[in-house]
């Protein structure tokens, strides 16, 4: 209701139903192939899929933080959506489009929401979809959706309502463009699921039977639903962000058979197939036991050590993915910040916050590789708040030294720096004894951080989300001397 006692046209979201809330198809028998107990990509997790909703009507009326407006490059796009977003939003909301100047296809761009009961408009283009352009198309598309989230965490927005990106007159095709929005949101959510509270995919009645017979493959309402849904998965999944595997970046002939590509990151594909047989015959392998002999012998060449190497993270990667990791991310030890001076992707790990006796290290070494596996693609640092750790919260050399042997050789060549801050005299001896003696390519990456200014001069204040505790103590310590920019939910 309106102040005047008017009903109101806008749509309240907390009233709609949920995606639980909806009726499960019939159980079918499953597929012959699918009575194997092969652990889904996709797993049901009650905690995500309370956060959906699907909703036939216009995304104009929603009454989320943010709705989402699909477009062409200049913003002027005349499709049924774009309208109805500018007929309820007033005359403002096309000024204030001519200032943004376009929007690059793939990219998002915020306005106000002005009139409408949302309280701003996420802005994006869709790609025009030509089939021999197909992979340009699917990353644009993921791109458009990745952007879109990253927009809603940067801005800290509770609730996102979703139009069906690929308008008719891009001609994307509905199933392909569907599977890409809903991976997409279904991975974010796995890893930033904290910052959302909703999400809403508003579409017309044509794409809801699309909507409804996809939506099971990502969000399975129960274990039964799951197991259902996995052979109906394409074979294309993407990656631990959702965003499309290029089967070419994967695959290829070597001009040096038996020469190691040392530049080479094998990923995605094969981490996505890795769980469909395990034996050496499945694998098309020689003799594992003959292998593993000849790897104490040593006499199994360097190649086929870097290879048995990547098969065995693949094999952790897979697992990740499976897993129902909530409970360690709700810690929120691991994070992704800003970047530093050089433009590197910084990650945070606040100490403080793993309590090493009362959690599962197996799973939070899981969780470290599913948060991880997209960011060590290219060139990244991490900072480690160690403030005001204790016993409790610290990891054993074990510990790091599996985790060190278990990941891929992208995270050990692309970690440019880590920043150990706050250190204590003891953890300093500590990391000096296990960088000497039992990781020593670590050594050189490491730099102790006494103060935050100190950190300053590598990584810019506003690029960091901080810890409060942290700042209190480096306040009290160092003294005030800057105000930082801090997470509340940390």
């Amino acid at each position: 209701m309106d102040p005047l006692g008017a009903p109101s046209h806008f749509v309240d979201t907390e009233r709609l139903p949920g995606w639980t809330d909806l009726p499960q198809a019939d159980s079918q028998s499953l597929p012959e192939r699918c009575q194997a107990d092969v652990p889904s990509p996709f797993p049901y997790r009650k905690d995500i899929n309370a956060k959906i909703i699907l909703w036939k009507g216009d995304v104009a009326l929603l009454n989320c933080t943010a709705i989402v407006n699909t477009s062409n490059e200049s913003l002027t796009d005349k499709n049924p959506l774009s309208e109805s977003i500018l007929l309820h939003a007033g005359p403002d909301l096309r000024a204030e489009l001519q200032k943004l100047k376009g929007c690059r296809t793939g990219e998002a761009k915020l306005t106000k929401g002005f009139n409408l009961a949302a309280r701003f408009i996420i802005h994006t283009v869709g790609p025009k979809y030509k089939s021999r352009y197909r992979t340009a198309a699917e990353s644009s598309l993921y791109s458009c959706y990745r952007n879109i989230l990253q927009i809603a965490k940067e801005q800290a927005m509770s609730s996102v309502g979703f139009c069906v990106i690929n308008t008719v007159k891009r001609g994307y095709p509905l199933v392909d463009a569907t599977h890409i929005a809903l991976r997409t949101v279904r991975r974010f959510l796995e890893i930033h699921g904290e910052t959302l509270e909703k999400v809403v995919f508003a579409m017309s009645e044509f794409e809801e039977a699309t909507y409804q017979k996809l939506l099971p493959l990502y969000f399975p309402r129960s274990f039964e639903e799951e197991r259902r849904s996995l052979p109906f998965l394409p074979a294309d999944i993407g990656n631990a962000e959702g965003e499309p595997v290029v089967p070419e970046r994967q695959i290829r002939i070597s001009e040096k058979p038996g020469i190691s590509e040392d530049n080479s990151d094998e990923e995605g594909l094969e981490a996505d197939l890795a769980f469909i047989g395990s034996h050496a015959f499945a694998r098309m392998e020689g003799d594992v036991d003959k292998q593993r002999r000849l790897v104490l012998q040593g006499q199994l060449s360097e190649a086929a050590l870097k290879k048995q190497h990547q098969r065995n993270y693949s094999r952790w990667l897979c697992q990740a993915r499976a897993e129902d990791l909530s409970d360690i991310a709700s810690l929120k030890a691991l994070y992704q910040t800003g970047v530093d001076n050089c433009g590197r992707t910084v990650m945070a790990v606040v100490g403080r916050n793993i309590p090493v006796t009362l959690i599962d290290m197996e799973k939070a070494l899981l969780y470290f590789i599913h948060v991880m596996d997209h960011i060590v693609v290219k060139e990244y640092v991490i900072v480690y708040f160690h403030t005001l750790t204790n016993v409790y919260n610290h990891l054993d050399s074990d510990f790091l030294k599996k985790l060190y042997d278990i990941v891929d050789v992208k995270y050990k060549r692309n970690l440019k720096a880590l920043y150990f801050v706050h250190p204590t005299f003891r953890s300093k001896v500590s990391t000096w004894f296990f960088t000497t003696f039992t990781i020593s390519g670590l050594k050189d990456k490491i730099h102790q951080i006494e103060s935050l200014q100190q950190l300053f001069t590598a990584i810019p204040p506003e690029q960091i989300d901080f810890p409060p505790f942290v700042l209190e103590y480096d306040a009290r310590e160092n003294g005030p001397y800057y105000s930082y920019p801090s997470s509340p939910d940390l």
